[in-house]
This record gives structure tokens, sequence and C-alpha cells, in this order.
């Protein structure tokens, strides 16, 4: 099969300058890369092709070889390597395009750090929102140098080592590999005399005052994301962010589960048995609510609407109210003598008064037979 002409290939004219054969070459070369087309097998042989291509055109003596007399005067040179050295240069720039190493000049220019704050808020804070101030340490931007580093009126100079590039390139046999240059650590400038506040870095420790706004209905492990508060970015990168995360201070009364509220309200032996209304507390003040007769500790009563709006829903939760029947203590001996009494009473038809007794006995037999 007959070599496609190299210009076409490279899709250039005969009168291309160095500069345009090595950007078609890299321009083909990041398109056709099996690295980047893993699922199309015909990639490989273009990128082969677009190689073999600037070989011959990137070196001098071969591309006068092949401007004279065509694919015969450069047979089997391609592949051998380039004297100039330009398809090393070539190769180890697409290289690091690949690869993430960038091209000509790394910039060492970095997002400011993510910061996190812990806040405690009451129960009631989390359910109504509310506002507050706080106070946190920050890398900021050195107000001295306005983050540049360098001495007020100096300013930084181009590194002697890489040119201003921020990498230098080492040559490993046939291939040249880029590296971060270690003198300017891949910035490309360096700071001669450095700023007297910050010591050359561009960002100082600072404290800042932040209002934060907490939206009704938070709940514990939320997070409030304040944008751009974060730490100040290296080299004029932008700055991070400030994550406010949101714990729940223990309430005397309630226990939040997502938008229910839960209590344990204690009631009296007599409102127990022959029913009667108690006053509960809820968020908003109190409430009223009727327990039957013959009512036993652990029986829930739920007030609808009661709880909390979550953060992401539309409807209010529930307050559940947990019986709990309370035996009464330091009686006096008259107290003492009618609770004989109804002991008595009771006793005289113990299965119709004391169901759950009756039924826990029958299981106790059962258990010993």
């Amino acid at each position: 099969m007959a070599k496609k002409d190299y210009y076409e290939v490279l899709g250039i004219n005969r009168d291309a300058s160095d500069d345009d054969i090595k950007k078609a070459y890299r321009k083909l070369a990041m398109k056709f890369h099996p690295d980047r087309n893993p699922d199309n097998p015909k990639a490989e042989d273009s990128f082969k092709e677009a190689k073999e291509a600037y070989e011959i055109l990137s070196d001098a003596q071969k591309r006068a070889a092949y401007d004279q007399h065509g694919h015969a005067g450069v047979d089997g040179q391609a592949g051998m390597g380039s004297g100039s050295g330009n398809f090393s240069d070539a190769f180890g720039d697409i290289f690091g395009d690949i690869f993430g190493g960038g091209g000509s000049r790394r910039s060492n220019v970095y997002r400011g750090a993510d910061l996190r704050y812990n806040m405690e808020i009451t129960l009631e804070e989390a359910a109504r929102g509310t506002e507050s101030k706080i106070r946190i340490p920050v890398m900021a931007s050195c107000e001295t140098c306005h983050g540049s580093g360098a001495k007020p009126g100096t300013s930084p100079v181009t590194c002697t080592s890489c040119g201003g590039h921020g990498q230098v390139r080492v040559q490993q046999g046939f291939f040249s590999i880029q590296q971060t240059c270690p003198k300017c650590q891949g910035n490309g400038k360096m700071i001669k005399e450095p700023c007297p506040t910050c010591r050359g870095d561009g960002r100082v420790k600072q404290h800042k005052t932040l209002a934060v706004k907490i939206p009704a209905g938070v709940d514990e492990g939320d997070r409030i994301r304040l944008s751009g508060e974060g730490e100040a970015g290296v080299n004029g990168g932008p700055p991070g962010d400030l994550y406010v995360v949101v714990h729940l201070k223990a309430h005397s009364i309630f226990q939040r589960d997502g938008g229910d509220l839960h209590c344990e309200m204690p009631i009296s032996f007599t409102v127990a048995a022959l029913g009667g209304e108690i006053e509960i507390p809820t968020l908003d003040g109190h409430a009223k609510m009727k327990i039957p007769a013959e009512t036993q500790t652990g029986a829930k009563f739920r007030l609808r609407g009661k709880g909390i709006k979550p953060l992401r829903t539309s409807e209010h939760g529930d307050l559940i109210c947990h019986v709990m029947v309370e035996t009464p203590v330091k009686l006096t001996e008259r107290q003492k003598e009618l609770l004989r009494e109804m002991e008595d009473l009771n006793q005289q038809d113990a299965q119709k008064h004391s169901p759950r007794a009756k039924s826990w006995m029958e299981k106790v037999k059962t258990f010993f037979q």
C-alpha cells in the first residue's frame, strides 16, 4: 500500500516552517494517542503515521531528501531519531499534555484549602433557624505585598534555571522528560527580596469574623457552605470554601429523629387508671393531651405537626409522647391504707383487673412445664 505524502499527513503546506510542523504534529498526536482512544483501533495507526511524518520533516537533511526524492529518499530512516532533537522535544511536550504535565511551563497557581468549622446550636435554633457570628483562623493574602511575596517596591524575577518556564528538561536516552524546576518550585519566578511581613510566602495567618445564617430545619451533621471564605489561593489562585458543620446540643426534654420529636411524659397512677387531660411542652409552648383510662406505661401518643419541618421537606414532623406511669413515693399511712384496700379488691378478680399479669403468669407456667 502506497504511503501518504508526509505534508498531507500533517495537513501542512510544503513551505511550512519548523514551528508549523511541530504544531501540526502535536495536534495530531494529542488527537490520536492510543491512551486517549482505547476503543478506536485505527487511532494507533494514525498516531504512528503522524509520528513518522514528523520524524522526517522536522529534520532539515531528511526533509530536503524527501522534497527531492519523495519516500525513496528517506526509506528506512523513519524511527531512527532526529539529529536536531526536535522530535524528542515535541514528544516530551505531547507526553506532558496527555498525562497532565503541561506544556513548556506549569504554573504553580493553586486554589486555597477548604476549611471546616464545627458549630453547636440548640434544638430550638435548629427548628427556627438562626444567625451566628464565628471567628476562624485563615491563611489570607498578605496586604503588604498583595500576595506577590516580594518586598514592596520590588518584584519577583525570572528564574535563571528554567528561564521562567517553571520546568527543566532532562534528557534520558531517546526521550526528553520535563520536570518541575527545583530552583523556583515550578513558579518560573524567584523572590530576591522577600516581603518582611509574609517572608516571601504571599500569605499570612489571620483571624476573621463571619456571619453564618443557619436555615430552619437543619439537622445533626448538615453542612453549610460559605463560598470563597476558606484559605487564600497560592500565587493568585482562587480561595477555598468554608464548610460549617452543624451539631445539635442535647436537649433536656426532647430527642430529635428527623422531623419528629420524642419525649417521655410521666403521669400519675390515678390518671393512668381513670384517664384525664395533661399539659405537655412543645417547641411552641404547651399543648393539651387527653389520656384515656387504663393507659399502660410505654403507651405512645402522637401530636401531629408539633415536630420540626426538616430542611429538605415541606411537612412538619410530629411530637411523640412516651407515657411513663409514675409510682407514688413517700406515702402517708392513709394513702398506704387506701392502696392496700384497693389491692384487696383487685385480688378478688385479678384476671379482670390485671390482664397483663395474667398473661405473664400463663407464660411462666408454660416455661416451667
